[in-house]
């Protein structure tokens, strides 16, 4: 299990460099291992772990807006300018913590790191449900930013310690179409929640977050065990397979160097005209990603459906959302293209968006939701796993694919 490894700092150190590859071992290794096979066992190991995390991320920020068209706004006395302004302090948290949070990561151990976040997360999430003001509403939406940040760029950066560059791209969209996901999971639970209103005295939106707030909690706790650490110490992994990683990492990347942490190669990121290239390039998706995400049951219900109908009728833009971001990243992942997969991808969100704005009739609006799920959390997977193909130096990396999300993040602002 995973709580169980060794854990010394770094990835590995020159002594057990010099005993998992000795001259001539390279040909053995190749002759005992398959290699898709190996990555295979990686996938099933590594990701299922990663996606639920991010799932319930990504539903603990986002089941706000199936909330607020259960009561939120109406028991916390709030207007539509303050209710936004809660949303944005969810953002101000993320982004200040971002790059923060991926320094921890490097000195610190995925095995820790990453399930500790998901559980204060989920504490911060369930307090939500027991807030009785705007200013406690501000505050803990405020703190689950800052709780959430370190998730994304830390799970981006851990799987460019264990895949080549070419296998990495499929690997960040698989885990981030759990964002789509969370999306439909989250419908079906807000609407099954919604039914608990006046248990305890709570409305059913307070449900909604205390419930949900707990199942993280849970799945933290478990997550302890099962998130490993990097490959040099990983008990699921036989010493053969250790060390034909470590060769087909020495050949692709550094992700087997025994990079320390060091303040320069921080300014390395921050001087580096690519970072904010892929930061800006977020930027323009980010802003059309959250109001979807966050808005899309208040939108749906503006249309003429109840509460309840918009709860169920926000499953299918997410299902398909779900879908096309698993197909779009096999394909870009065969073709060995991004770009032009992202921009076609694009192409249907904006035809999405189009609908949503010209045409207010409901089923075309409706149709627009679809559309407009369906092109953007694809284009936004493909787009984010930029940074860990092509920055250098594991730091470096580390603090771009944060700088990445942090200012992309900056277009909620908006």
């Amino acid at each position: 299990m995973a709580a169980s490894e060794k854990t010394e700092p770094g990835y590995a150190t020159p002594e057990e460099k010099d005993n998992q590859l000795r001259p001539g071992d390279e040909e053995t290794l190749t002759q005992n291992i398959h290699e898709s096979s190996l990555v295979r066992k990686l996938d099933i190991t590594l990701l299922p772990a990663l996606t639920l995390l991010y799932l319930l991320s990504f539903l603990d920020r986002s089941n706000v807006g199936n909330a607020r068209i259960e009561g939120l706004a109406t028991d916390l006395h709030m207007t539509g300018d303050q209710y936004l302004t809660g949303l944005t302090l969810y953002f101000i948290g993320y982004v200040l913590f971002e790059v923060p949070a991926n320094m921890v990561l490097k000195i610190w151990k995925p095995n820790l790191w990453l399930p500790t976040l998901t559980l204060v997360w989920g504490v911060v999430s369930t307090l939500m449900g027991v807030t009785q003001s705007r200013a406690g509403f501000y505050v803990v939406r405020f703190f689950l930013g800052v709780t959430e940040a370190g998730l994304f760029p830390g799970i981006v950066f851990y799987l460019s310690m264990w895949y080549k560059r070419n296998e990495r791209q499929f690997r960040v969209a698989l885990f981030f179409s759990a964002a789509s996901l969370a999306g439909a999971f989250g419908g079906i639970l807000a609407w099954g929640i919604a039914h608990m209103k006046g248990v305890g005295g709570y409305n059913g939106w307070r449900w909604i977050f205390i419930l949900e707030g707990l199942l993280t909690v849970v799945v933290s706790a478990i997550s302890y065990f099962f998130i490993h650490n990097y490959p040099n110490t990983a008990r699921f992994l036989t010493d053969t397979e250790r060390d034909f990683i470590q060769k087909r990492l020495k050949d692709d990347s550094d992700a087997t160097e025994d990079e320390k942490f060091n303040w320069n190669n921080v300014r390395k990121a921050f001087t580096d005209i690519k970072c904010y290239l892929y930061a800006f390039g977020f930027h323009t998706l980010s802003l059309p990603l959250y109001t979807l995400s966050l808005f899309l049951p208040s939108i749906i219900k503006s249309l003429g459906y109840t509460s309840a109908q918009a709860q169920l009728m926000t499953i299918p833009p997410y299902a398909i959302a779900f879908i096309l971001t698993i197909g779009w990243a096999i394909l870009s992942e065969r073709l060995q293209l991004r770009a032009p997969i992202i921009l076609a991808s694009t192409s249907i969100a904006i035809i999405g968006y189009i609908l949503l704005l010209t045409d207010h009739r409901p089923g075309v609006s409706y149709l627009g939701t679809i559309f407009a799920a369906a092109g953007i959390y694809p284009s936004v997977a493909l787009h984010l796993a930029w940074p860990a193909n092509n920055v250098s130096g594991q730091t470096k990396r580390a603090i771009s694919t944060a700088l990445q999300i942090s200012i992309g993040n900056l277009g909620k602002f908006s």
